[in-house]
């Protein structure tokens, strides 16, 4: 790994592990993720002063943290992908495209990323969307080496819209551990998962990867659970996780991120993490 590359991936996983707090939601173009986000700057000085490893977010808002000062908030994670799988109702045509074409990595270097992050959707009946985010992980995997900037790929197998509405996982392992696959064959520095339905299978995921697997948190949920379930996945060799709504969407992001927080870092268990949360 190149030593530039080496220095931004410190700065995701300085203490070996990592807990991204991604508000990337914007770019989804879906009303219900936007709950919470309503007041960025806000919602980025509350996560500053909660402390995780770092905070994903896009271009267009990025500078609400990388103006801050002082050296000790979060790493910045951007996104520089889009598309349109995220809503309830599956459209006519399904796309997912790089926010700058010309330039991809332009944004992130201006902004000082740590870190890209790029889609790999996986969608019934969907070949076409499945070949863009083939394309854009092709067509910015040379950049990254270039630049030194690492790359997460985002493997995401995706239920039917039909089934249950849109943007829903399939935690079918060998969906997951085949795109994941794909994902570190591509050239993923990080790979961000979706968590398998059974939490003892995420092994595999953690196998295929061959780098740092962050679970992605997916639609909020009751946050007991949340917290058992993190620390079953942390226990099965996830190097971290990346977290939205499940943080801001809760009335004390900081006391979401004070628990999470502790499974990541100290091995806390889910009965731990909940405690630590009611204390805040």
């Amino acid at each position: 790994m190149r030593i530039n590359k080496k220095v931004r991936m410190n700065r995701l996983f300085g203490r070996a592990r990592c807990l991204d707090v991604a508000i990337d939601h914007g770019v989804c173009n879906e009303p219900s993720f936007l709950e919470g986000l309503e007041d960025m700057a806000d919602v980025v000085a509350q996560l500053v002063a909660a402390g995780p490893d770092a905070i994903q977010m896009n271009y267009g808002q990025a500078d609400l943290l990388q103006s801050l000062p002082g050296k000790d908030k979060p790493a910045l994670v951007m996104r520089i992908d889009m598309g349109n799988p995220y809503n309830k109702t599956r459209h006519r045509s399904m796309w997912a495209i790089l926010q700058n074409e010309a330039e991809p990595l332009i944004g992130a270097l201006e902004m000082d990323a740590a870190c890209v992050v790029v889609n790999l959707f996986m969608l019934p009946d969907e070949p076409d969307l499945f070949r863009q985010c083939v394309h854009n992980i092709a067509r910015v995997r040379a950049d990254c080496e270039k630049y030194g900037l690492p790359l997460m790929i985002e493997p995401l197998a995706m239920l039917p819209n039909s089934d249950r509405g849109g943007y829903m996982v399939d935690g079918d392992p060998e969906k997951i551990v085949t795109l994941t696959r794909l994902a570190s064959e591509m050239g993923a520095d990080i790979i961000k998962a979706d968590p398998t339905t059974d939490p003892n299978d995420f092994h595999r995921v953690v196998a295929a990867a061959r780098c740092p697997v962050l679970v992605r948190g997916g639609g909020r949920e009751d946050l007991r659970a949340v917290f058992d379930k993190s620390a079953a996945l942390m226990a099965q060799g996830a190097a971290g996780m990346v977290y939205g709504r499940n943080i801001y969407q809760h009335s004390n992001p900081r006391a979401v991120v004070t628990g999470l927080m502790a499974i990541i870092h100290e091995n806390a268990d889910g009965a731990a993490a909940w405690e630590l949360y009611q204390q805040e």
